[in-house]
């Protein structure tokens, strides 16, 4: 017997048309290219989406389309969010920071038929057109008296944005369709091979979204003001720009803007009260605010992932009143799978044995599951000390990787293998040892680098810490500590080997600590360990050892 309730096809677009009929005057603020600040709201946004909507029809855009974004987190940028897949075609945002050869094969992989672009894309643009021949046009994401030159291929049309808006009708109306029809497509960021297309639905998108607006996740709520730290070219934002509206929550987009100095001035300028992204911009704010001795007036809740929150992070940030709320989950996964978010067992724990429970990447969200199994595939358990390949399955988890059939898909049971490796404990929470690639293995038994990068950014003069697997004469392979010191402090390879006294097997203490002045870091802001084990991996055989 079935039940006798409406059906509607979750759409993206319902998310757009419900937070301008009731959150019409809800803010999106804009840091320009300049830094200048665009104001809009919700009903403008959903207006112009509409007439943005009819600009694609006139550029012959057809559902199941490929249409590409090379842009920052802005206004133009949320428009297209709405209008590409409202009208049924795929919205490809397209990660600037990758490499150029990885942004020409995606963009071929992907058959990108139209390209929005910032205008100061626009050599890089210049570069790629040619090596795209499905591309059909390229517009600017600005007005003709911005537009700067671009020379294109024949055949590639070239249009500034506003200039298409100003000659559209805002008569379109928001079809019905398919909720499995797809809606975004984005890539993994090829660290360890070509990247790899993740093609999201309507309905994988929606249900992600409502339950990232649980409470216990981000509980957005129609005052909260929340900015968007994480790219929208990356998981969709991680589903920022689908979770504020839907709650009405102001949205605040900061373009390119991510250095310590211009997020903390924002933050405080549009009074934020929940902000996301990766633990590389937080330092970089946490930075600014010792350099300044500034505060945060009225954030009150950061959202991080991406890789391991430091300990560091938690605590400095708690000393300005932010609570920190550590996440995971992947491109593959939508993103969101775990949060930390404590358990009623949690509130009588000592600080100490709570910070514990914070540092881990927390529990499941309802609609996703997650597993760890040996290297057999048999499933271990839930004992916070076994750990092995943590696999994931729910409604918002790929089955398949686009153009790529049976590679990296999930087994038949739906069970993704993520590439980490993690323990769970008795009550669920889930900490991440390390990824699969790279977890070292010294002499047949397991160390994790992230537990060991954590123990060495406790070191006060310590900005960012990275250890990989370096190869050993005896052991196979050696942690190996790259820190990078405070702007204006030094640090010594004795002081940060002292730190692993008495918090780890002795056995796991770095057999070297080499300060440098930067690290690499990829095209999502994680640190590029590829790239330190192919410039340091011999370090030890080449007669490194261990500080005295």
């Amino acid at each position: 017997m079935l039940g006798l309730m409406q059906r509607h096809p979750l759409l993206l677009s319902s998310i757009i048309i419900h937070a301008a009929r009731h959150h019409g005057s809800a803010e999106v603020v804009s840091v320009m290219g300049d830094g200048g600040i665009h104001r809009t709201d919700y009903a403008g946004i959903e207006r112009r989406a509409r007439r943005l909507a009819r600009v694609l029809q006139r550029l012959e855009a057809r559902p199941g389309d490929r249409i590409a974004t090379l842009a920052w987190n802005d206004h133009r940028h949320l428009e297209l969010y709405y209008a590409v897949s409202g009208m049924g075609a795929v919205c490809h945002t397209v990660n600037p920071r990758l490499a150029q050869d990885d942004l020409a094969f995606i963009m071929n992989d992907a058959a990108d038929t139209l390209l929005f672009a910032d205008p100061g894309f626009a050599p890089l643009v210049a570069a790629l057109a040619p090596q795209v021949p499905s591309l059909r046009a390229v517009v600017l994401l600005g007005d003709q008296a911005a537009m700067p030159a671009l020379p294109l291929p024949a055949g590639i049309a070239l249009h500034a944005y506003e200039s298409l808006m100003d000659e559209a009708a805002e008569d379109y109306a928001w079809p019905a369709f398919d909720e499995e029809t797809a809606s975004a497509l984005c890539y993994t960021s090829g660290t360890t091979g070509r990247p790899k297309g993740v093609l999201y639905s309507h309905r994988s998108a929606m249900l992600h979204a409502y339950a990232s607006n649980t409470a216990d996740a981000f509980g957005f709520r129609a005052t909260d003001r929340v900015l968007v730290g994480a790219g929208m070219f990356h998981a969709t934002g991680w589903a920022m720009p689908y979770c504020a509206p839907m709650a009405g929550a102001a949205l605040v987009l900061p373009g390119r803007h991510l250095d310590g100095a211009a997020l903390l001035r924002l933050l405080n300028a549009e009074r934020v009260t929940f902000a996301s992204a990766v633990p590389t911009i937080w330092l970089g704010v946490l930075q600014e605010l010792e350099r300044t001795g500034g505060r945060l007036e009225t954030l009150r809740r950061v959202g991080s992932g991406g890789s391991a929150v430091p300990r560091m992070m938690f605590e400095e940030l708690g000393r300005h009143g932010v609570t920190v709320q550590q996440a995971w989950g992947m491109t593959e996964t939508s993103p969101l799978v775990t949060i930390s978010a404590p358990l009623p067992a949690h509130a009588a724990l000592p600080p100490e044995e709570a910070m514990r429970v914070r540092l881990k990447q927390g529990r499941v969200v309802c609609g996703a599951d997650i597993r760890i199994t040996d290297a057999e595939g048999a499933e271990l358990p839930w004992d916070g000390v076994a750990f092995g390949d943590l696999q994931a399955r729910g409604h918002w988890v790929a089955r398949e990787y686009l153009n790529r059939g049976a590679e990296g898909a999930a087994d038949a049971a739906g069970w993704f293998r993520t590439g980490d490796v993690a323990t769970i404990d008795a009550a669920g929470f889930a900490e991440m040892v390390d990824r699969s690639k790279d977890v070292i293995k010294s002499g047949g038994e397991w160390i994790s680098s992230i537990a060991l990068e954590n123990i060495a950014v406790s070191h006060p003069d310590v900005m960012e810490a990275a250890v990989i697997a370096a190869r050993h004469p005896k052991w196979m392979e050696r942690p190996l500590l790259l820190v990078v010191p405070k702007p204006g402090r030094q640090v010594t390879p004795e002081a940060v080997t002292a730190l692993y006294a008495g918090q780890v097997a002795s056995w796991w203490t770095p057999d070297a600590v080499l300060v440098l002045e930067e690290l690499p870091h990829t095209a999502t802001g994680k640190l590029n360990k590829l790239a330190l084990r192919q410039q340091y991996q011999d370090h030890l055989l080449r007669g490194g050892e261990r500080p005295a």
